[in-house]
């Protein structure tokens, strides 16, 4: 769990009902950065000799392919534009995914990766890990395409669905700011902070 004072302070704020659209969604951007930040603390590197104003040096500068971040569509689309300008070289995937209200079961409706996936470290990011089942079934796309290395970041997540994505996908790292409660008969996170779609797009 990601518990870094600004992190909390800015999730704090995102559950609050009284939060307008517009500062929603300024707070998933800042968080973003923050969550991204403690997910590529291990990201590995390579020593690289370069020239200052003054002398020849090393350095240290990111090794192999840059990162591939993946939204789970709608909602992850709010972490990307902040994500691209810390790494902005990073490619972009897209998995569009949306739970069947009666079973909650995950029904996708789009694909579209990156061909050279399998060298990239793979971020998957959508800010609510319910039952599980979307992130679930978005790392196992990925994987069918060729992904192998995979890490998840959310916001929040409820114990049922950190369950379900550690029994299906032991090798994904999850980071998340927050383990809520429960999750209650319509299978939204407890406390939570609401529909982030909605909430996020002013849809609700």
């Amino acid at each position: 769990m990601v518990s870094h004072p600004l992190v909390q302070h800015k999730l704090t704020l995102m559950r609050s009902k009284d939060t307008a659209t517009s500062q929603f969604r300024q707070l998933l951007r800042e968080i973003g950065l923050l969550m991204l930040y403690e997910a590529t603390r291990d990201l590995p590197v390579e020593e690289r000799e370069i020239e200052t104003p003054l002398v020849r040096t090393k350095g240290l500068a990111l090794a192999g392919k840059k990162l591939c971040f993946v939204p789970i569509l709608r909602a992850g689309l709010g972490f990307i534009d902040a994500m691209l300008e810390l790494v902005p070289s990073a490619r972009v995937g897209h998995i569009g995914l949306y739970r069947d209200p009666t079973t909650f079961a995950a029904i996708e409706y789009y694909l579209k990766l990156p061909e050279d996936i399998s060298k990239r470290l793979v971020v998957v990011v959508d800010p609510m890990l319910a039952t599980g089942h979307s992130g679930s079934a978005a790392v196992h796309r990925l994987k069918e395409n060729g992904a192998e290395s995979i890490k998840f970041v959310c916001l929040v997540a409820a114990p049922e669905g950190l369950e379900l994505m550690r029994a299906e996908h032991p090798d994904v790292t999850i980071y998340t700011a927050a383990v809520d409660e429960r999750l209650n008969e319509h299978a939204y996170i407890v406390p939570g902070l609401g529909d982030a779609g909605d909430r996020l797009f002013g849809t609700k």
